[in-house]
């Protein structure tokens, strides 16, 4: 029997955790019992969970509730899940994480959503030998980002990730924009933050290896209240493709300018911002046609293993709940897939080891099944981003819906419309 350095057994420690179908997380390791075990050696495991439920970006937030009750009720009382709000900055993100790591003393730690939010996270996680695993920001943003040197094939001993990157970027965009006539002259924002900066670095060389060209008035502060000078640029340089990836107050500034001085691109390509409904509806009718990515819908065919909930009950799960679906429900959900699987490989007492079988996991989860030791690097798993676009809601409940254009990076997943050009 497996026992850590506390004198306790991980039988004992994850005895209770059981799937949602009540099937026993562990099963495999033999004999388990209920959660309602009275031994009184068994040890709560401890996950913290960090996202940005308030900030710039606390859309990607806002469906932690329903995520958070479906993986608390699926782990059972043996698992306990610390949630706390980064505030989308990155000072608090390294706070909160320090204080799960010092003062909870977390097992496992989990991140989503922004570099602003995860990296800090990730750091501390680092410099504390702490197991940890995040998503939902562009991987080069993460590893590159970090100060992993592009030669480095395994950066991090205590960190993993798994998000789409340049490359899956670059497959949507030259499979999507071609469907609307342009004249391959692309208009960048691209902010000067990590995803801004591992995006130009990356991506602006494969558009042009695709012959598209790149008109990059270079990197701005985010923040920025005044785009004037890059929308004349862009209507100088007759820009029929826009492409940004800022914090999605910024992206709101630029695109009411835009849309007062007369900038209207026959493609508005956004990432990081137009992810989620609130975020769309709140720019009225120049946000309508906006062209996204998709990290996951409610038409992927996958499930979460943890909770046995397909892709489809997932959404149709939170909208009986009260909201329209949001992509973020699927990541979120497969960061718990992923600690499950990571607590029947080892023993979540015993840090290293559990950090050291993450980086040999092979997870089904919502958004498709994740195998770490196949991907970029020893520490990432590249996940697929698919083409969409915002049109209005055939479902009278909602004013906007999101529509998939684009599968290259994941031919599973059906397509249900083709791309149409901006009309504001």
């Amino acid at each position: 029997m497996d026992v850590s350095k506390t004198g306790t057994s991980r039988r004992d420690l994850l005895r209770g955790v059981s799937l949602a179908a009540a099937t026993p997380l562990l099963a495999a390791c033999g004999g388990l019992g209920s959660s309602k075990s009275t031994d009184t050696t068994r040890k709560t495991i401890k996950i913290g969970f960090v996202s940005p439920r308030t900030g710039a970006t606390a859309g990607f937030g806002e469906p932690d509730a329903y995520v958070l009750e479906l993986a608390r009720k699926a782990f059972g009382s043996d698992v306990q899940i610390l949630d706390r709000d980064s505030q989308s900055n990155p000072q608090r993100s390294a706070q909160v994480a320090n204080d799960l790591i010092n003062g909870d003393q977390v097992d496992l730690m989990l991140t989503t959503s922004t570099p602003e939010t995860v990296n800090p996270v990730s750091d501390a996680c680092e410099a504390a030998g702490v197991p940890c695993v995040s998503t939902v920001v562009p991987w080069e943003a993460w590893y590159f980002g970090r100060g992993a040197k592009p030669d480095d094939k395994q950066a991090y001993k205590f960190t993993y990730h798994f998000c789409f990157g340049v490359e899956q970027f670059h497959n949507m965009y030259t499979h999507e924009w071609p469907q609307v006539a342009t004249n391959k002259k692309v208009g960048v924002m691209w902010p000067n933050d990590s995803d801004g900066n591992a995006i130009r670095a990356a991506l602006g060389p494969l558009l042009k290896q695709s012959g598209y060209t790149i008109v990059d008035p270079g990197a701005y502060t985010d923040g920025t209240n005044d785009f004037s000078a890059q929308i004349a640029r862009f209507k100088a340089e007759k820009c029929e493709i826009f492409n940004t990836f800022p914090i999605p107050p910024d992206f709101a500034t630029f695109w009411r300018q835009a849309a007062q001085q007369g900038y209207r691109p026959k493609i508005c390509q956004v990432a990081k911002t137009g992810l989620f409904p609130s975020q769309v509806e709140a720019l009225g009718d120049i946000g309508v046609d906006i062209a996204g990515g998709a990290y996951w819908a409610p038409t992927y065919p996958y499930k979460s293993s943890l909770t046995g909930v397909t892709s489809q009950a997932l959404g149709d799960g939170y909208q009986a709940a009260g909201k329209q679906w949001n992509q973020q429900l699927g990541p979120s959900l497969a960061l718990f897939d992923v600690a499950a699987a990571a607590l029947k490989a080892a023993d979540p007492k015993d840090k290293q080891a559990l950090a050291k079988a993450i980086g040999s996991l092979d997870v089904e989860t919502p958004i498709g099944r994740l195998q770490w030791g196949k991907g970029p690097n020893a520490n990432v798993v590249a996940t697929p981003i698919l083409g969409g676009q915002w049109i209005k809601a055939t479902d009278s409940r909602y004013k906007v819906e999101f529509v998939l254009v684009e599968n290259s990076s994941d031919p599973n997943v059906p397509v249900a419309a083709k791309l149409r050009e901006y009309r504001g």
